[in-house]
């Protein structure tokens, strides 16, 4: 009776957890691309003559809205793949994450071994006669089955209690962000700031629209003080 623990064993692995918080963050590109046109839209609008027919408007008497002073559009966007680098809090969560994720592949590798050992002996006393009797084989044969059976739901049970923690790390996360951007935003600076990832979500954008790092040294600062 041949042990291959790979086969009762589902690959303990967890998904990466900024690859999840990305997905939570990433906006639908298609969407923002329509609202941040809409937005150019509507500033290019009020900046040209408003000729009002009706009222016999001269072109002297139109008013032209003006971009705001620093020549930039109210839009700024954040690099979420270096925040996540960057931010204290999300550092922290992962290697707690990372470290009950070894803790637990360690305690289903210990028993693993140890199960494979208990294999190995029965098929030495099958092959030995050992047994006194077929019935004491067969009773050793069913413990051992039983023991692979714990040996899975434990790692199932394990693999459930990091991807639930993953999630709720995920989520403290994300509305840790979502609540500084508010308050960040408080001046009403920005009509829109958006979350970019590996340029996924915006293809091209000046620099001086990138507010990353002034996004993650605001949130270490309110980070320390906790």
């Amino acid at each position: 009776m041949k042990c291959d623990c790979n086969g009762y064993l589902q690959d303990f692995q967890i998904v990466s957890v900024k690859v999840k918080l990305k997905r939570i963050l990433m906006k639908n590109l298609s969407l923002i691309v329509n609202v941040v046109l809409a937005v150019a839209v509507i500033v290019l609008f009020v900046m040209v003559f408003d000729l009002k027919k009706s009222s016999g408007a001269k072109p002297d008497d139109v008013k032209v809205a003006h971009l705001p002073k620093e020549g930039k559009l109210p839009i700024a966007y954040v690099n979420i793949d270096s925040l996540l680098l960057n931010y204290k809090f999300a550092k922290e969560s992962n290697e707690a994450l990372i470290k009950k994720q070894e803790s637990s592949r360690l305690t289903v590798n210990v028993q693993a071994q140890s199960l494979q050992k208990e294999m190995v002996d029965f098929q030495k006393k099958l092959q030995n006669n050992a047994f006194l009797s077929r019935e004491r084989a067969e009773q050793e044969q069913i413990r051992i089955q039983k023991k692979q059976q714990d040996l899975q739901q434990l790692d199932q049970k394990l693999s459930q209690q990091l991807m639930q923690e993953q999630q709720k790390m995920s989520t403290r996360l994300r509305d840790t962000i979502n609540k500084f951007m508010k308050d960040f935003n408080k001046g009403n600076k920005y009509q829109m700031i958006i979350s970019n990832t590996s340029n996924d979500n915006v293809l091209y954008a000046a620099k001086a629209y990138d507010i990353t790092n002034e996004v993650t040294k605001q949130l270490n600062e309110r980070f320390d003080k906790k």
